[in-house]
């Protein structure tokens, strides 16, 4: 089997597995608050997703040893703060999408205040998980730290504020780098050391490995973002084509072209597996995702 066979294999078991993680961490569609809790099934399970962020959560935890069953509620917390963003990134106010995974964003489904409060729920409910886990208290109490200082001003809040700022401005390429290793790249990096962190053995070498690993990928990830968002369809990439060139947001193809871009692409590729030889084998599937992400077509 090819490493990119076994690879496909892996992620759609990964994807598997949170599907059915989720189904019992998100309130039930019959709760007393039936239209919040719809919505919020809906934008996580509704449309699917391609579940990048729980597969990093599964693929770092599992490189140290870990087993799966205690990766399922951070890889949860991950992808429940991962729609939350995506909620609020489509209402009117942000981004004004109407579709997203394929299916009519959670604003066209519902209302805008459901919309919100379904995101404003999922953000909560990614902690509420994270404390009840079974691990031990000062481990879930630096997950939590982590993922908030992820998603707020530092992180994902900051990078989106930062990306409406940009519409229609010019900017360096250093400039469009902070912005997306905040955006973009907090809530990855948070994945892989979320997974990490689950090891009762991780040493601060290895996080820091893997930290400079998640650097890597979160911006290859998001090249690879502006790039399908040009030579992409829609269809496949369950969202408007060419919504960064119609709302004039600076991308890495608009400031490098699309040649460069990818070149830039796989630069950070390479890089991400340079950090981590030291971990041999373990993080074979580390390095098959990072592949996979500047390859991938949606």
């Amino acid at each position: 089997m090819s490493d990119s066979t076994d690879f496909h294999t892996r992620l759609k078991h990964y994807q598997s597995r949170v599907d059915k993680a989720l189904e019992s961490c998100l309130p039930p569609a019959h709760s007393d608050n039936h239209q919040l809790a719809e919505a919020m099934r809906y934008s996580v399970i509704g449309g699917g997703g391609k579940r990048i962020r729980p597969a990093m959560v599964y693929a770092a935890g599992t490189s140290l040893g870990v087993d799966e069953a205690i990766l399922d509620i951070p890889a949860c917390a991950v992808e429940m703060m991962h729609t939350y963003s995506l909620i609020h990134d489509d209402l009117p106010a942000m981004d004004d999408d109407d579709l997203r995974r394929g299916q009519p964003t959670c604003h066209k489904k519902f209302d805008e205040a459901t919309a919100i409060l379904a995101g404003d729920a999922l953000q909560a409910h990614a902690f509420e998980i994270l404390a009840s886990s079974e691990l031990e208290h000062r481990r879930q109490l630096e997950m939590i730290t982590l993922l908030a200082a992820a998603s707020g001003a530092d992180g994902m809040a900051g990078g989106q504020a930062m990306d409406l700022a940009a519409v229609g401005v010019k900017l360096s390429l250093e400039q469009l780098e902070s912005m997306h290793r905040l955006k973009t790249g907090a809530l990855i990096k948070a994945s892989i050391l979320l997974g990490a962190m689950c090891s009762t053995t991780v040493t601060g070498d290895e996080l820091g490995l893997l930290g400079r690993y998640a650097d890597c990928i979160g911006l290859s990830f998001q090249i690879q973002d502006d790039i399908l968002d040009v030579v992409g369809d829609t269809e496949t990439l369950g969202k408007p084509r060419g919504s960064d060139q119609k709302m004039q947001k600076p991308t890495y193809p608009s400031i490098l072209g699309l040649d460069a871009s990818r070149q830039l692409a796989m630069e950070q590729h390479q890089q991400a597996l340079s950090h981590l030889e030291a971990l041999d084998a373990r993080a074979d599937t580390l390095r098959q995702l990072s592949a996979y992400i500047v390859e991938r077509r949606f």
